[in-house]
């Protein structure tokens, strides 16, 4: 069960420091295929806002006393209401492009190759979950950052030939 931004440690770190050191937090990101060779994508949730074209692919960050491969089983069920079974970690993200005022990229790419449940369309932290083929994935208006970023995921997970790529 996810917990309000404002309650959130690292919304807490955040404040502490102000703006005067980025913060370098581990996080996840997944792909996810479905039967059909599609990708899941969630649209975020934002507070008060439905629909807000905020496309991306399953992703957060680490919580105290969880593994990196816990805060992904995690983030899949709380984003989409799916049980990871099985995953593959693809790709580590963490050179400077990632570099903001808030922080620096961290983050481990996780291939799902086995699923179970029902995809959920909204939950806490989604207002939206779908399928999309590789031809017509959604854009994001949220951050350009974070759309190239998608992109690049995507191009690593399908070049991805079992060794694992360092960004």
């Amino acid at each position: 069960m996810s917990i309000p931004w404002e309650e959130h440690y690292i919304y807490k770190l955040r404040t502490m420091v102000d703006g005067k050191l980025p913060l370098i937090v581990p996080s996840i990101k997944t792909v996810i295929r479905d039967n059909e060779g599609k990708i899941l994508f969630i649209e975020r949730r934002k507070p008060n806002i439905k629909h807000t074209n905020s496309w991306g692919l399953i992703a957060g960050s680490i919580e105290p006393g969880e593994s990196i491969y816990d805060c992904m089983k995690r983030e899949v069920k709380e984003e989409a209401g799916l049980d990871v079974i099985s995953a593959t970690l693809f790709s580590i993200y963490t050179g400077p492009e990632g570099l903001s005022e808030k922080g620096q990229l961290f983050e481990f790419c996780f291939r799902v190759d086995e699923w179970s449940g029902t995809l959920l369309t909204e939950t806490e932290e989604s207002t939206d979950a779908r399928f999309f083929p590789l031809h017509e994935l959604p854009l994001s208006s949220h951050n350009e950052f974070w759309e190239r970023h998608n992109r690049e995921v995507i191009h690593d997970f399908m070049n991805y030939d079992g060794q694992l790529i360092l960004k």
